[in-house]
C-alpha cells in the first residue's frame, strides 16, 4: 500500500497536465489542440458532456476494429459512468467524434478507465494522452486515489509512458464470466 501512497502523494503530478485546462463544468467545451489531418488544419475540442451520438461512437469503435456492442448497453454504460471525455472537431455546424474515454467509480476511493479509443486518422498525435490526462485529472480532482485500467498487450507501453504501472505486488486481475 505504501507504493500507492507515494504515487499519489506527489503534488507535482498535476504539473504534467499543464497544457490542458481543467474542465470545470460537465457541459463545457475547450480547445485542446490544433492539428493537421490529411492536409487540412483542424481544431480538436474536448467535452465531458454525456450527450453522445451513439451511432458516431459506434463508428469510432468500428474504425479501430472493436467488436460491436448493443447501443442500449453502450448508452447505459455511459449513463452510469462517473466521467466521460470526448474529443471532436467541427466541420461547419457538425461535430466529428475522434476520441473517447470513460471511467466508472465508487466516487470515493477507486475508479477504472474504460473504452479509450482514438480514430486511426488521429492516432500518434497526442490525443490519447489528452484523453487519459483529462480523465486522471478529473478523477484526482474528485480525490479518487486508486485509478486502474485494463490494457491490451500492444498498448501497455502507451499507458506506462503516461505514468501507469503494473501492480508492483504482482497481484493479477481475476475475472468471472458466465458459463
Amino acid at each position: 500500500m505504501t507504493f500507492w501512497k507515494k504515487f499519489f502523494d506527489n503534488t507535482s503530478m498535476f504539473d504534467r497536465f499543464g497544457n490542458i485546462n481543467v474542465v470545470s463544468s460537465l457541459k463545457e467545451v475547450i480547445l485542446v489542440k490544433h492539428l493537421e489531418n490529411r492536409g487540412k488544419k483542424v481544431d480538436i475540442y474536448l467535452t465531458t458532456d454525456k450527450n453522445i451520438n451513439l451511432y458516431e461512437l459506434e463508428q469510432l469503435c468500428d474504425s479501430v476494429g472493436w467488436v460491436r456492442r448493443p447501443l442500449k448497453k453502450i448508452k447505459a454504460a455511459i449513463d452510469h459512468s462517473f466521467i466521460t471525455v470526448c474529443l471532436f472537431y467541427r466541420t461547419g455546424e457538425k461535430k466529428k467524434l475522434v476520441g473517447f474515454a470513460r471511467a466508472t467509480s465508487d466516487t470515493v476511493f477507486n475508479a477504472t478507465i474504460w473504452d479509450v479509443v482514438v480514430h486511426p486518422d488521429f492516432q500518434r498525435k497526442g490525443l490519447g494522452k489528452i484523453l487519459i490526462d483529462q480523465v486522471v485529472l478529473q478523477l484526482r480532482g474528485a480525490d479518487i486515489t486508486t485509478i486502474t485500467l485494463f490494457a491490451d498487450p500492444q498498448v501497455v507501453s502507451f499507458y506506462r509512458n503516461l505514468g501507469f504501472v503494473t501492480d508492483p505486488d504482482g497481484v493479477k486481475g481475476m475475472f468471472w464470466y458466465p458459463r
